[in-house]
């Protein structure tokens, strides 16, 4: 058992009083083979007229907040404690008729995923040249190696920044500058290998960034990946920006079809525009030592 207790804080200021609309919360991690919540709770000030919860159409566990009251700042922090056990991941075994790309569905699975099949970015058609440069030209590529090529060469291939603005920049530009942030990776992960017909989706979560691995990239805030929908082995994580495969070290909260239907807050307030000063975001992962870790 691997306990990892997360902090999530989220501080929105303002000029003067204002007042707030609804507010939707995506920070309850979803439970899964390789992850339980063990305990989650979520403290607002002002203090909410009304809280309550929603599942939205992926499955995601949503937070609606209501206010009365009026304030120069909103505060929202999520204190979570979970049981991370990624040895439990399913394992990369594919079923053998798609050991092999290219493969098809099936006309079953692919009615179910013809949302994460369809291209986001369809005209942009540089990204489906790149994509292309990790297929064998003799015709017949080893499905796990393609896509732990295209994982490892965004990781080495393209640089890391910080970008505190909101949204996401198109797969295009990711590839021109050679450079985004994880969220980018993800789409540009997504719509890579979306052109090539696999089905792709994204996540948001948080990053555990032990010490025996050094810094991943990508702490110290909400992160971003993809996953890739693999007959046999299911939905399988793929984050490009730490080239990890797999779960470990991945603490997934929420999915989409794309980024900006996983926003991990999202709200209203009322007042004038130059009201608002910004955002400070600030998110604490850290393993829980329990006395048993202790004894030998």
């Amino acid at each position: 058992m691997t306990l990892l207790s997360v902090r999530h804080e989220t501080v929105y200021s303002y000029a003067r009083s204002v007042k707030f609309g609804e507010h939707r919360m995506l920070l309850r991690p979803r439970d899964s083979m390789e992850q339980t919540l063990e305990s989650f709770a979520l403290a607002i000030r002002p203090r909410p007229a009304s809280i309550r919860w929603i599942h939205d159409v992926f499955g995601n566990g949503i937070a609606i907040a209501t206010f009365e009251e009026g304030a120069e700042e909103l505060r929202i922090v999520a204190n979570m404690v979970l049981d991370h056990t990624p040895e439990l991941t399913p394992a990369f075994e594919i079923d053998a008729r798609v050991t092999n790309f290219p493969f098809d569905y099936g006309d079953i699975d692919a009615i179910d995923l013809s949302p994460n099949l369809r291209r986001q970015f369809p005209e942009e058609t540089e990204v489906d040249a790149w994509a292309k440069r990790f297929l064998d030209p003799r015709g017949v590529t080893n499905t796990g190696h393609l896509l732990a090529n295209i994982t490892i060469g965004i990781k080495e291939s393209f640089k890391y920044l910080r970008r505190f603005d909101p949204g996401t920049q198109r797969p295009s530009r990711t590839l021109a500058t050679r450079a985004g942030t994880c969220r980018d990776f993800a789409l540009l992960m997504i719509e890579a290998v979306r052109s090539l017909g696999l089905a792709a989706r994204f996540v948001t979560g948080y990053l555990y960034s032990p010490a025996r691995d050094g810094n991943h990239r990508g702490g110290g805030a909400t992160h971003a990946w993809c996953q890739v929908y693999l007959p046999g082995a299911g939905w399988v994580e793929f984050d490009p920006t730490n080239g990890i495969i797999g779960t470990r070290d991945l603490i997934r909260v929420g999915v989409a079809r794309e980024p900006r239907q996983a926003i991990p807050i999202g709200g209203t307030f009322i007042g004038a525009k130059d009201d608002y000063l910004g955002m400070d975001v600030e998110v604490v992962v850290e393993r829980v030592v329990s006395p048993q870790d202790g004894m030998g």
